[in-house]
């Protein structure tokens, strides 16, 4: 059992949200839907409370509390990518109603931060040459979304 387990504010449609998260990745799932027993300042009796869902194997709570309390970019949850196909599904499906960012990062339609993260760039951002890091790292500042190709080109850039 998964000991610590996120718990996410939303404000009415957690169970939405929990829906499109798990259609994302493998390994995810809606676990347990909780509806209120009675009246509560956040609806009515039987309107959910919480969703319980698991997101690539690591379970989270989305919880209906209401609009007092939005997502800042201070918490974001990354997501590992193998290749470009993968960066740029979950690039579009996260930018539909939400807003594209900087450097990979995106804020979906529920006001939650995503980094979109290919593990290319990691390894090239880790490169023992230290000038061809440099490099994709300064390519990887001028994006929005990552394009591996185009980080792996200025990193093998000779001047």
């Amino acid at each position: 059992m998964q000991k610590v387990v996120p718990c996410l504010w939303f404000s009415g449609d957690a169970e939405d949200a929990a829906q499109f998260y798990v259609s994302l990745l493998p390994g995810s799932s809606i676990d347990r839907v909780l509806k209120s027993p009675t009246d509560t300042p956040s609806g009515p009796a039987d309107t959910v409370l919480t969703v319980e869902f698991t997101l690539a194997g690591v379970k989270y709570m989305g919880l209906n509390g209401g609009p007092q309390v939005p997502f800042t970019e201070a918490v974001s949850f990354q997501i590992y990518c193998d290749d470009q196909a993968e960066v740029d599904r979950l690039w579009a499906a996260l930018a539909d109603g939400g807003s594209e960012v900087a450097c990979g990062w995106i804020e979906d339609r529920w006001g939650l931060s995503w980094q979109i993260v290919p593990t290319r760039l990691i390894e090239l951002l880790n490169d023992s040459d230290r000038e061809r890091a440099r490099r994709a790292q300064e390519a990887m500042m001028q994006m929005v979304k990552i394009d591996i190709a185009e980080i792996e080109r200025a990193a093998d850039e000779q001047n």
